[in-house]
């Protein structure tokens, strides 16, 4: 039984989404919830004695947010019995019902939800089957002033951004491109995305905000996305120096990596159920891929 899980967490106090011995993640808190709950895995093979493990859609670095964040866990038989009766009574809805259970282990205001449980629909896969990812960046300057009740989901920097240039230089951005200025290079990776979306505005408070849509990100590419923007707003860089920046293919200090605080991931978007399935295998036939 394959079970998809909608979550949201404060990156805060974790060090990214990934299992790391010795580290507190979000996947290696949630994966000890679920453990509490269904056991570990009781098959034959080498998973035997397993606790359960997510895949999720988009691994984010330490500090990272999440309001919208999607994985995946697979259930063997013994596992969802355990989902099915709780304290000898049958659940009306199994699938739904663990998400409850899920926040039941984790406790009173965790920094980490499980909002919503569901059954997966045939062929889906939470990372493979995604069509894209959007991330939102929040970004405070001296038209906003600093306010220490957002400090944990706001960046602040000094001076006031011109947020006209900043949403013309994003939109120079859009489209097809290989954006190895923008990201951390890892070995065998493509840095080649396909940015849906970028643009900046700024909310009732005066607060600066990035909406940025692509396929996929790869590492720290929003938050360089976001510094390069920060310094056309600051003056220091023009609007058409990003998309040369980006054709050069070379990292360069001309912008900075903007903290891993003020950026959130709030929605993974899946095409139709009927197409879940081909998504996922088109996608892996392509180089793996290392979300932001």
């Amino acid at each position: 039984m394959r079970i998809r899980l909608d979550i949201a967490y404060d990156g805060t106090h974790f060090r990214g989404w990934a299992k790391q011995p010795g580290l507190r993640t979000v996947q290696g808190t949630i994966e000890q919830a679920l453990a509490r709950i269904v056991g570990p895995s009781a098959g034959g093979d080498a998973a035997a004695g397993a606790d359960p493990r997510l895949v999720v859609a988009g691994r984010t670095d330490a500090g990272v947010h999440a309001t919208g964040q999607v994985a995946h866990v697979d259930l063997d038989e013994q596992q969802w019995a355990r989902v099915v009766t709780r304290n000898g009574r049958a659940a009306s809805d199994p699938a739904g019902s663990l998400a409850s259970r899920i926040r039941g282990v984790l406790g009173q205001y965790p920094d980490v939800t499980v909002s919503r449980t569901s059954s997966a629909p045939e062929g889906f896969d939470a990372r493979f089957s995604a069509v894209w990812r959007r991330y939102r960046y929040r970004l405070a300057d001296a038209r906003a002033g600093y306010d220490p009740l957002l400090r944990h989901d706001t960046t602040t920097i000094r001076g006031s951004l011109d947020e006209a240039a900043m949403d013309a230089a994003a939109q120079t951005l859009i489209g097809l491109h290989d954006f190895a200025a923008y990201c951390k290079p890892r070995e065998e990776a493509t840095t080649i995305r396909t940015l849906l979306d970028y643009r900046w505005t700024r909310d009732a408070t005066g607060v600066l905000v990035a909406e940025v849509k692509a396929d996929a990100f790869c590492h720290s590419m929003v938050r360089a996305l976001v510094g390069a923007c920060a310094a056309v707003g600051e003056g220091r860089l023009e609007v058409a120096d990003l998309a040369r920046l980006r054709d050069e293919l070379t990292r360069t200090s001309a912008f900075k990596v903007l903290a891993a605080r003020g950026l959130t991931l709030t929605e993974v978007g899946y095409p139709a159920d009927e197409l879940l399935a081909a998504r996922a295998e088109q996608t892996r036939n392509r180089r793996d891929r290392d979300d932001d």
